[in-house]
Formats: C-alpha cells, structure tokens, sequence
C-alpha cells in the first residue's frame, strides 16, 4: 500500500510515518497544496491523507474538490484540528471518504484505511507487469519470461515502485524518500547501487533491457 500523507506539521508527519511504517505502509509527504496536486498528478497512490489547514492559497477542501473535479478517485481521508460539524460535512461534501479529527490514534488511522480497504475501494494491489516481468506485491514474488527472481525487501520495494510509475522518470531524492526515509544522506549511492542490484538480477543476459538511467535526473523502467 502506498500513501500520501498532506501535511503542514513536518513532526505530525514524523510521526505517522514512522507509525504506518512500523505496520508495513509505505507513505511519501509533501507540506502544501501545490507539492500534494503536482505529486499526485505524477504519481500514483492508494490512499490520501489530507489536513484541512494547509499553507497557500489552497485548503484542503481546496485540494479534494479539484482531484475529483478531474477524475481522480484515490480515498481520502481527511484530518484536522477543527472539530466543527459542518468542517466534517464540507470535506465529505468535497469528495473525501472519511474525516478524522485530530488528535487521534495510530490505530484508529489504522482502522480506518482497513475499512476503506473492506469498502472495496482502489486499495487493492494489482499485479503489475512491464513486458514480460511480472510482480505480485501480495505474493511478494518476482518473475521475469516465467522465470522466479529472488530479491531481497529494499530491491523488491525499489522495483515495486518504478513499476508503479512506469514509462516515467522517478529522481534519486524520490527514491531515497520512499524506500529509504528521510534520514539517510541524499548524496549517497545507495540508490545507484541497488539499482545496479536490480539490473543484474532483471535484465541480465536478457536482450530487452527494462531499466534505464536517464542522466542527471533519475531512473525508469518500461517495457
């Protein structure tokens, strides 16, 4: 499961990610309104968490409104100190599928994104396919022309997430902040070295070649 967490208070989202990570969610945050459209716009996520009051010219009711003015069907759930009732009925109102009002409790998020999941919402995890390699993030397994490939937890999560984003562009500053968290050095060469990783056990001999580098910028895979 891979989440958004739209959030102005950076400890705030510290801390959910540190909570949703302890329960095996992985989750990327951005701070504004502007950072959470351009983040979805190029990538995909299976559920949003949305505070109300964000910094800019855009709430969060803002944000809800315009995703599902253009189509965009991932959950959300909205969060705010607020506690009006009518702050509630705006942000359903707005297209948002559940509202949480803060402060409230890891498992009680938890328990939420569960029942979203029972809703039968887009929270489930697709197989996903680029040519002829196949990965089965329930399975936790990785094929390439039927053949199994072993990886270990952070190449199966960096593979996972360039399929995700297929036939685009991911940079290394995104990678680091999805598979490896905020408090690694963003000048290291993890991320070179598991992709490295990642090619000899994916493309090996094989003469379609998956992942590409694409200098200066970042890393892609596609078919």
């Amino acid at each position: 499961m891979n989440i958004l967490i739209v959030e102005d208070n950076k400890h705030m989202v510290r801390l959910m990610q540190t909570g949703l990570k302890e329960q095996g969610v992985v989750s990327d945050a951005v701070h504004d309104s502007h950072e959470a459209l351009a983040r979805i716009e190029s990538f995909d996520y299976d559920l949003i968490i949305l505070d109300i009051m964000l910094p800019g010219d855009m709430n969060g009711f803002d944000v809800c409104r315009k995703l599902r003015k253009h189509g965009i069907e991932t959950p959300i759930i909205m969060v705010t100190a607020r506690e009006s009732i009518q702050d509630r009925i705006t942000g359903l109102d707005a297209g948002a599928d559940d509202y949480l009002p803060k402060p409230f409790s890891l498992d009680e998020l938890m328990a939420r994104i569960r029942a979203l999941v029972r809703r039968g919402r887009s929270l489930d995890q697709p197989i996903l396919e680029v040519g002829d390699l196949i990965l089965d993030p329930a399975k936790h397994t990785v094929e390439r022309a039927n053949r199994s490939i072993k990886l270990s937890k952070k190449e199966f999560r960096l593979l996972e997430y360039l399929m995700r984003n297929k036939d685009r562009v991911v940079s290394r500053t995104v990678l680091i902040e999805h598979i490896w968290g905020y408090n690694i050095d963003y000048s290291s060469k993890v991320v070179d070295v598991y992709i490295n990783y990642l090619r000899k056990k994916i493309d090996g001999k094989h003469d379609k070649k998956l992942i590409h580098t694409v200098r200066g910028v970042g890393y892609m895979i596609k078919s």
